[in-house]
């Protein structure tokens, strides 16, 4: 689609007619003919000088292409544009983070993969989260892991793929052997506190009770209540275990309750691959759409249909000069036609010749 930017600068288009309208036409005085002996040649002729004008007038063609040129840059300066086809973009209305816990528990193997093999927690937790992930396209995900001590792994990001290979690359005891879950939500709450979106979803997954934080889950909880995030927790692993193992699910369901989340616990990998398709249904991907057509400028089209006009212009009135002047050399004066049509005087220059 063509259009323009300064639609209204095409009323200059009447600029040169209101100039020839208003303005006087240029007018210069200067003598015609200069001769030292005009009044000798004046009574010689018979003539009498006298003041008279002198218009200059440009051809037709002449004045078809100063037109044509005019629009041109008129329509140059309009600042014509191809209006291209609207291109759409999703921007996410949400953030969504996921915290894995690393401790050494989760290098127990009492779970089943999709294959019916017997495999560690971490690696039934990674297969389940690369899915939960691969359904999250135009989400912001960002990834935290923590053990002894949390960190970041992967901060707010669309680049899913890129979330998906580094959580892969994760190993039990990386972060330490111990569980650190309230440091954990702690990080969290500081992680969303640096993004602009107002919409914020916290999910994380552990298997023991907390045995290294500094922050108690449940007040780290409340602190994220009052920032409007919501935290979903999924517990893995035996309930029945004892120590440092084992499975604190009231601390998990209070923190959940306390933000609005969702508590769930797995016993195995079918579990595990259940909640989080319910929390894939629970949490469903939001995204504002944004659409944006493009303009590209063109004004140079009017530009060199104008120089090619002129050109052409200038190429023809040429053409014209040099054949006229052709004409004019090929043409008799007006002496050789007055002897070549009088008969008398070709007798007489006859006679002349045989006398003589």
């Amino acid at each position: 689609m063509l259009t323009l930017a300064y639609p209204w600068l095409l009323l200059a288009l009447a600029l040169p007619l209101l100039v020839r309208w208003l303005t006087p036409a240029h007018h210069e005085v200067r003598q015609s003919l200069v001769v030292p002996f005009l009044q000798r040649l004046a009574r010689v002729s018979g003539q009498r000088p006298e003041a008279g004008a002198v218009i200059m007038r440009a051809g037709p063609l002449h004045g078809v292409g100063m037109a044509f040129i005019w629009c041109a840059i008129v329509l140059a300066l309009a600042r014509p544009q191809i209006i291209e086809p609207p291109i759409t973009k999703e921007i996410p209305v949400r953030d969504l983070l996921l915290a894995v816990d690393l401790s050494g528990s989760m290098a127990t193997t009492d779970f089943k993969d999709a294959a019916g093999t017997t495999v560690d927690r971490l690696t039934a937790v990674k297969a389940v989260l690369d899915g939960f992930l691969a359904r999250r396209e135009g989400d912001r995900v960002g990834l935290i892991l923590f053990g002894s001590a949390p960190f970041v792994q992967v901060p707010f990001t669309e680049d899913l793929k890129v979330c998906r290979e580094l959580l892969a690359e994760v190993q039990v005891n990386m972060a330490g052997p111990q569980t650190a879950f309230g440091d954990a939500l702690g990080l969290a709450i500081n992680v969303f506190d640096r993004s602009p979106i107002k919409q914020r979803v916290l999910i994380v997954l552990t298997d023991g009770n907390d045995t290294a934080s500094q922050v108690p889950p449940v007040k780290a909880a409340e602190v994220a209540r009052d920032k409007g995030i919501v935290i979903h927790a999924v517990s893995v692993g035996d309930p029945r275990a004892v120590g440092e193992d084992a499975l604190d699910e009231e601390t998990l369901r209070n923190v959940a309750a306390t933000t609005g989340g969702l508590y769930a616990h797995a016993a195995d990998g079918e579990e595990l691959q259940s909640i989080y398709q319910r929390l894939d249904q629970l949490e469903t991907r939001k995204a504002q759409t944004i659409t944006h057509r493009p303009r590209r400028d063109v004004y140079w089209w009017p530009l060199v249909l104008g120089l090619a006009v002129s050109l052409l212009v200038q190429m023809v009135q040429l053409a014209m000069n040099h054949s006229g002047l052709r004409s004019k050399s090929r043409r008799p004066s007006p002496n050789q036609e007055r002897q070549g049509n009088d008969p008398d005087q070709t007798a007489g220059t006859r006679e002349a010749a045989l006398k003589a």
